[in-house]
């Protein structure tokens, strides 16, 4: 092949990944740069942006709203991730021993899946409807049980509403979180199980001295994964309240805050401000995860 038909080749090769570099820089790249520049700025959505240098990010740190909210993303994460990843290890301990050798995996994966597929207003719909006060299936179950007299408002108290967007959450995402640990136990030569069982290691010593070890690197995967997703927890709160964070605040996220600033107050600069902020809580946190998880090796 001469050298020509070589250049002529990796030109081909370059308009084959054009279309993707193109849309990566205009869609992806260039709103990450372009707020960046607009966090420095007061900027309303029209007209030309004036620059603030770091008032911005002042006015956020001081801001009791941007911690509230916060706390209310990191309370409705923390429960979410718990029954999350303690549904999706169960889950995983009964699908991955040997003794119990559970068949038809594919179709519970596919099973355990399905919630995620489910588009986010639809699910915000459905428990609205289900966690109704006065007409909801849920009270009316329990009432007709005889657990309670009354139907509890489990979307108009700040406790009972959190709780109710961290379960939805768990719900719509430990089906991911089985699959990737399901996915990380199958990579596990079956001979560290088979070796275990003739020991007699139980299957809680099993579970822990091999398939824990073992699944660290899609442990920390899913660590981080969720810990991205729950902090930029959006959809449901907005979706199940008013779409300010009722009640008393208390859904009231941090995404949420970023929205309502740049599209209900038109303070882009503001909201560009508390992104990247969020970005940097959101990067020392993995780290931190990182560091929590690799510790015993580094040691």
């Amino acid at each position: 092949m001469t050298g020509k038909k070589k250049k002529d080749i990796n030109r081909m090769g370059y308009l084959f990944v054009a279309p993707f570099v193109i849309v990566f820089l205009v869609f992806s790249a260039y709103p990450v740069i372009r707020t960046l520049y607009l966090s420095f700025t007061q900027y309303k959505g029209f007209g030309e942006p004036v620059f603030l240098g770091l008032a911005n990010y002042q006015r956020v740190i001081t801001d009791p709203i941007f911690w509230t909210a916060l706390g209310n993303t990191a309370k409705i994460w923390g429960i979410n991730i718990v029954l999350q990843l303690g549904l999706a290890f169960l889950l995983t301990i009964v699908f991955s021993d040997i003794k119990y050798k559970m068949r038809g995996l594919s179709v519970y994966r596919a099973l355990f899946y399905l919630p995620n597929l489910i588009a986010a207003t639809s699910v915000a719909f459905l428990f609205k409807t289900l966690l109704d006060w006065q007409f909801g299936s849920l009270n009316q179950i329990l009432i007709s049980a005889g657990l309670i007299k009354s139907g509890i408002n489990w979307l108009g108290q700040p406790g009972t509403a959190q709780l109710v967007v961290a379960v939805i959450g768990a719900w719509m995402w430990f089906g991911n979180s089985f699959i990737m640990l399901m996915a990380g136990v199958q990579g596990i030569s079956k001979d560290y199980f088979e070796a275990a069982a003739i020991d007699g290691a139980g299957r809680w010593r099993t579970f822990a001295s091999i398939t824990i070890p073992l699944l660290k690197p899609i442990l920390l995967y899913v660590a981080i994964t969720s810990l991205i997703g729950g902090l930029q927890l959006f959809d449901i709160p907005f979706l199940i309240t008013d779409g300010a964070g009722a009640p008393s605040n208390a859904l009231n996220t941090v995404v949420m805050y970023l929205y309502n600033s740049a599209f209900k107050y038109n303070n882009v600069g503001y909201a560009g401000a508390i992104a990247y902020l969020l970005f940097l809580i959101i990067g020392v946190v993995a780290v931190i995860e990182y560091k929590v998880m690799y510790r015993k090796k580094e040691d």
